[in-house]
């Protein structure tokens, strides 16, 4: 028995002399804090924090091996990779190592500044000769096997557009994080579209503590327990395509861009499709498109650039840009649910209970970054980033920023098999983080 409690003993002893705190502060080029900044260590990525206001940021696991990467990123910014040992902290009054991120919007802005289209190249004949390439080229690439993805995903909102001129961060109001699974399927889904199958594993929502005392009631309640029976069922029968309604938009974010099949269908719309050149051989296609709806109630412009390997024709990234105004006539009384919302986005308690939708104006920029494995092409980041603006009755109107990324920690390739609809719609399980 005493060798038992003894050994028993050295183990717990061994365990909490394994145990480590990691600690750093993310700054910007300018000095200025970087809150709601994505913290995590490579291989595991469950035990991920983020920075608070000040951009500090702290979390503790098991001591990691020193060279192990530890991933720091924030929507507009280069991904920093920091070895484990630099943030290892030994002693309270430890410096915090400090880590500055380089800005870097959205890849639209850089795949797309070229030069002038060519006019001979703007030959129809010419054009789609290029598209048929390209889709050849898509065809080899994009495998016609499933594919499975762990990715990490965040979201971040906030009241107010960023401006270089004020610390652009001040609005941020929160970041849900979500570790998910993604089966895709190719050419599964309605109309020869690729099948997205998300899984949310684990979710943890970063708040200031003023923020979530706003927010608990709003994105803390569960939807479906609030449900009655009849709905409940209806709910379920449902089952395949529904997810919990904190899955949605991480869920979105990996479906949106289907490029393939987005290119197949405009291949003949050839007077809408431009090219140009870029440096070091590559070159942007891209397809404009307008829609004007509902007697021009909602107009939307959108522009999808596929950039091109010049001599393979293979697509190495994808970008869209899209424009969007939504008028209603005679405005829209938002439900006691969203008007909470709006206090989030820092509007005054007399503002809401006379807010009236009018019109939504916004822009979103939308990119995705690709991987090559095995002589085929698989997703490696998806970015967003939306602008826009509410406006309502008595003149009230609200900016809202919303910044979301998510990566690629691993891919699988082999025996991958379609998910079961109760893997998909199970409640992922939450944890509300405060940052001070």
């Amino acid at each position: 028995m005493k060798r038992l409690i003894f050994i028993f003993l050295a183990t717990l002893s061994f365990s909490l002399a394994q145990a480590a705190v990691y600690a750093g502060r993310v700054i910007d080029q300018n000095g200025m804090p970087v809150p709601y900044a994505t913290v995590y260590p490579e291989i595991l990525p469950e035990i991920g924090t983020a920075s608070n206001m000040d951009g500090y940021f702290t979390f503790e696991c098991a001591t990691l091996p020193s060279e192990t990467p530890v991933i720091v990123s924030f929507i507009g910014y280069i991904k920093q990779t920091v070895p484990a040992a630099k943030l290892l902290t030994e002693e309270e009054e430890q410096p915090a190592a400090v880590i500055t991120l380089t800005e870097q919007p959205i890849a639209l802005e850089e795949t797309v500044v070229a030069a002038k289209a060519s006019k001979q190249k703007n030959k129809r004949k010419q054009m789609a000769a290029l598209l048929h390439a390209v889709y050849v080229q898509l065809e080899a690439d994009f495998p016609d096997e499933p594919a499975q993805y762990k990715v990490v995903s965040d979201v971040r909102m906030q009241s107010g557009i960023d401006s270089p001129q004020t610390n652009s961060h001040a609005g941020v109001w929160g970041m849900e994080q979500m570790i998910a699974n993604i089966v895709v399927i190719p050419e599964a889904a309605s109309e020869g579209r690729d099948s997205v199958q998300f899984e949310g594993l684990t979710c943890k929502r970063f708040f200031s503590a003023e923020k979530r005392a706003q927010a608990d009631s709003i994105l803390a309640s569960d939807m479906i327990e609030r449900m009655e029976k009849d709905q409940k069922e209806k709910y379920a029968r449902r089952a395949v395509a529904a997810v919990d309604s904190g899955v949605v938009v991480h869920q979105a974010l990996f479906a949106m861009g289907n490029m393939r099949y987005d290119f197949e269908q405009s291949m003949s719309d050839l007077k809408h499709w431009t090219v140009s050149n870029e440096s070091e051989g590559e070159t942007v296609l891209t397809h404009t498109q307008k829609l004007n709806r509902y007697l021009g109630l909602f107009q939307m412009t959108f522009q999808r650039h596929y950039i091109v390997d010049s001599e393979t024709f293979a697509v190495r990234r994808f970008s869209e840009h899209a424009e969007v105004k939504i008028t209603i006539p005679f405005g829209v009384k938002l439900n006691a649910d969203q008007l909470q919302m709006l206090n989030l986005l820092n509007m005054g308690e007399q503002q809401i209970e006379k807010f009236r939708l009018k019109r939504m104006t916004g822009a979103v920029d939308y990119n995705t970054i690709y991987q090559r494995r095995n002589n085929h092409v698989y997703t490696l980041e998806k970015n967003m980033l939306v602008n826009a603006q509410i406006l309502g009755t008595k003149k009230a109107e609200i900016p809202i920023q919303v910044k979301a990324t998510q990566r690629v920690t691993s891919l699988q390739t082999d025996s991958v098999e379609a998910m079961p609809a109760s893997q998909m719609t199970r409640r992922v399980p939450r944890q509300i983080v405060e940052i001070y």
